[in-house]
């Protein structure tokens, strides 16, 4: 568990950091961080759970692609939960 968590916060700082390394130039860096996801194999791994409060693929690369379009002008060094109802 060690290892997850690190990598976990790894992908934090890098993204916080390198949005403010890059956002002279405009760039903006973000990082989604979703739940649970809704797949079949999580599905097959947890028969009995809520899987309508698990937050899809689709859902959440709905957030992704918000975060890379024209429409996301400002939002940069952001660590975005999709967490969906879980």
């Amino acid at each position: 568990m060690t290892s997850y968590i690190a990598a976990k916060a790894s992908v934090a700082a890098i993204t916080q950091g390198l949005a403010a390394e890059v956002a002279v130039d405009g760039i903006l860096v973000n990082a989604v961080v979703p739940s649970l996801i809704d797949t079949p194999a999580n599905r097959a791994a947890m028969p009995s759970a809520d899987h309508a409060t698990w937050p899809k693929t689709t859902e959440i690369a709905n957030t992704i692609v918000f975060l890379a379009s024209p429409d996301n002008a400002l939002t940069s060094g952001a660590l975005v939960p999709v967490y969906g109802r879980a």
